[in-house]
């Protein structure tokens, strides 16, 4: 099982979203179209923002997000 689940990181990349504005992430896709684009940034060589004993790309994509050192970004805001 992943961990985090789908729904933490859709709670972790909404929770800066007001009441009654348009939530960032609606589906899993977005989690993870945003976490394969930026594992291919870290094998491409960019450093993780994340410390610790996480060796692949995608896993400390994942984490960067839960940790909310990447942000995904809406549609307005690109």
């Amino acid at each position: 099982m992943l961990h985090p689940s789908y729904s933490d990181l859709m709670k972790v990349v909404n929770s800066e979203v007001e009441p009654g504005e348009a939530k960032v992430v609606n589906s899993r896709y977005s989690i993870v179209m945003a976490t394969s684009k930026r594992a291919r940034q870290i094998i491409g060589g960019e450093d993780p923002f994340v410390a610790g004993d996480i060796n692949k790309p995608l896993s400390l994509a994942v984490e960067e997000l839960n940790q909310s050192k990447i942000k995904i970004l809406s549609d307005e805001e690109e």
